[in-house]
């Protein structure tokens, strides 16, 4: 997961009690697997004292900023947002090294083609 972010802030209050996905994700980054995937990605924790909600701020690789609200949002579902994103990332990276044009634009007539080893549409299939 961490090899996708360049930083991660997490930021909550001690005594307040909707930590729970603050310290799932921190225990997630603290991982070793985690920090070996990028040593260099800053995982910062910023105790609070005011009444601020949990928050986790991500910053990915690419220079991209996300801030979720951990008080809604569990640390799983932010996990898993962050792979997602890095396949992305890594998709794109790899098109620009092989010096295609990002994003790629298939052309409608190519997308109705038929592909060798796959099933043609039926008629009624192609109406849905």
């Amino acid at each position: 997961m961490l090899k996708f972010l360049s930083k991660v802030k997490i930021e909550f209050n001690a005594l307040d009690p909707r930590t729970a996905s603050c310290m799932e994700f921190l225990a997630q980054c603290n991982a070793r697997k985690a920090k070996e995937s990028n040593p260099s990605c800053q995982v910062l924790v910023k105790r609070r004292t005011d009444d601020h909600p949990p928050q986790i701020t991500v910053t990915f690789v690419n220079g991209v900023e996300e801030a979720f609200d951990a008080t809604s949002t569990p640390a799983q579902t932010i996990r898993t947002m962050i792979l997602e994103k890095g396949q992305h990332l890594e998709t794109e990276q790899m098109f620009r090294e092989a010096g295609e044009k990002w994003p790629v634009i298939i052309p409608v007539e190519e997308l109705q083609q038929y592909a060798p080893g796959t099933k043609p549409r039926k008629a009624e299939e192609k109406k849905q």
